[in-house]
């Protein structure tokens, strides 16, 4: 179960640090002419030629893809977790099989009651 929470914790904080992260780093100019010389030379050569506008609609992009990339990571987390490891707690389950039975029963009864009414 620590496990469990463990990987929530780790990727509702990246959901949070990364948008902010890459919207701070093209506010303030890090990302389009500080990262470096391959990067900015060869990879970004049209972004530093862009306006204010068109810049922050990127960043704002950016932001959402990264978003998504860790929802991904996230259910993929999720789907190679092994499913033998989790066993359902058993007075849970009997309390669930109470319920479901008593809720089942007072549907026939107002079942009846209805046809009993017509």
């Amino acid at each position: 179960m620590a496990g469990v929470i463990m990987k929530f914790f780790v990727t509702s904080m990246l959901m949070w640090m990364a948008p902010v992260a890459i919207l701070y780093a093209f506010n303030h100019d890090l990302i389009p002419g500080k990262i470096g010389f391959f990067i900015r030379d060869f990879l970004l050569q049209g972004i530093t030629k862009l306006s204010p506008h068109s810049l922050t609609l990127l960043s704002g992009f950016v932001a959402v893809i990264s978003v998504n990339i860790v929802i991904v990571f996230y259910i993929y987390m999720a789907i190679k977790e092994p499913s033998d490891k989790h066993e359902p707690d058993p007075a849970f389950l009997a309390e669930a099989e109470a319920s479901v039975s008593q809720s089942a029963g007072k549907v026939g009864d107002s079942s009846q009651s209805v046809k009993k009414e017509e």
